[in-house]
């Protein structure tokens, strides 16, 4: 059974900064791509960043680029989403999903991949 669990939510006032975690099981990062998306209350969902380890590629929406960073801890089976200077627009739900070898489909919303976490709400204050 596939598994993806977000944590490391939170409230954060603007300009602070928070980590977020995806620990997975039953998956392996050698077959799948890992995005992280988020959705605020009447908006779409917005893919905002992917891994791919089986071609050592990370990929950002401009809307984050140069604040948050993507990254792998195989010993533990987790990927990270390292959030700084964090702004209220950036309030949202956030998720992580899993998509068999490609991952081409984050910047779209994820539609397409497999497996999903349960969420981790991020509020930001001003």
């Amino acid at each position: 059974e596939v598994q993806l669990v977000e944590s490391g939510g939170g409230l954060v006032q603007a300009g602070g900064s928070l980590r977020l975690s995806c620990a997975a099981s039953g998956i392996t990062f050698d077959r799948y791509a890992i995005g992280w998306f988020r959705q605020a209350p009447g908006k779409e969902r917005e893919g905002i960043s992917c891994i791919r380890k089986r071609t050592s590629s990370t990929y950002y929406a401009d809307s984050v680029k140069g604040r948050f960073t993507i990254s792998i801890d195989n010993a533990k089976n987790t990927v990270y989403l390292q959030m700084n200077n964090l702004k209220p627009d950036d309030t949202a739900v956030y998720f992580c999903a899993a998509d068999y070898l490609d991952g081409s489909g984050w910047a779209r919303g994820g539609y397409d991949f497999d497996y999903w976490g349960q969420g981790t709400q991020v509020t930001v204050s001003s």
